[in-house]
């Protein structure tokens, strides 16, 4: 799992995090 944040705001890393945390996401 590669995610790549552009920005490294707060908001940025919580919405890659709920991303990451997603059974969707492998």
């Amino acid at each position: 799992m590669k995610i790549l944040v552009v920005g490294g705001g707060g908001r940025e890393h919580a919405l890659a995090w709920k991303i990451a945390q997603s059974p969707m996401v492998s």
